[in-house]
């Protein structure tokens, strides 16, 4: 009798100091989930990451996350130690990509002078607030990007072909697609989808 009441209590106090861990081992792929995003976030706000960086660091992530849904399927909205160790490896080569990216050459112009680069500067800023906060999704974050990135595309086309100059057609077309990504921006902020 002694014995099994101090295999009872044992077993419960090892139950009691083993919950933290599973709890954090839980919790640290969220934090990191969460770590990752803050750092595209602000590479994003202080210029490292062009919109093209960003939007394949956001589908990464965002693939990611989709992984991890799907383990969690598979038994029963948990993770296997071997789904973790998967997921921890994945989030070290992302971690590996962010770091690269936001450390090359390429960069956002963080002081521009044009009133379209002005508007493409706060619309990044939004994105990486909307980032960092947890209102936009990876995958809603990647979209944008995307289209920040084709529209940057065109604008320097178009530099090229008028010797650094946009014509006031072009001016105007940028505007509308600045206006579009700008609504798209709010709506994808608003929509209780949440990273």
């Amino acid at each position: 009798m002694k014995s099994t009441i101090k295999t009872m209590f044992l077993t419960a106090a090892l139950a009691v100091f083993a919950l933290p861990v599973v709890a954090q081992t839980g919790q640290t792929i969220q934090d990191r989930k969460e770590n990752q995003q803050d750092r595209i976030a602000n590479g994003v706000q202080n210029g490292e990451l062009t919109a093209g960086e960003t939007t394949t660091l956001e589908k990464k992530e965002a693939t990611l996350n989709q992984e991890e849904r799907d383990m969690r399927k598979l038994d029963n909205g948990k993770l296997t130690g071997a789904d973790r160790k998967t997921l921890n490896q994945q989030q070290n080569q992302l971690s590996r990509q962010i770091y690269r990216d936001k450390h090359n050459a390429p960069a956002q112009n963080t002081d521009p002078k044009s009133e379209v680069g002005k508007r493409a500067e706060n619309q990044q800023d939004r994105i990486a607030n909307g980032v960092k906060s947890g209102q936009l999704t990876a995958a809603e974050a990647g979209h944008m990007e995307q289209n920040e990135a084709r529209i940057n595309r065109e604008v320097r086309t178009d530099r090229a072909a008028n010797g650094g100059k946009l014509t006031t057609q072009e001016k105007a077309q940028v505007n509308r697609q600045q206006n579009r990504e700008s609504h798209q921006i709010y709506r994808d902020k608003h929509n209780a989808r949440h990273q």
